[in-house]
């Protein structure tokens, strides 16, 4: 039996990043600093998900962690 992440939140979570630099978004519901890893997955079979901007923009990423696009929201939390 594979774990389960932890639902944030059931929407998208809005994140204004920057072209070119990495950030690491959260697969398994546990950060604290939602959307983005902080460690809580220790411990876990889950591991962040690396996510280079390419450009300056607000990206919207996945706040229930189902998307089948990670780390960016597809709708799925729409079908929860």
């Amino acid at each position: 039996m594979s774990e389960e992440p932890l639902v944030a939140q059931t929407s998208p979570i809005p994140v204004d990043v920057e072209a070119g630099k990495t950030y690491y978004w959260c697969s398994c519901g546990r950060s604290k600093k939602q959307p983005l890893c902080d460690g809580s997955h220790q411990g876990t079979s889950f591991q962040p998900v690396a996510y280079t901007a390419k450009k300056t923009e607000t990206a919207y990423l996945c706040g229930c962690k189902k998307t089948f696009h990670a780390p960016l929201c597809d709708g799925t939390h729409q079908s929860l």
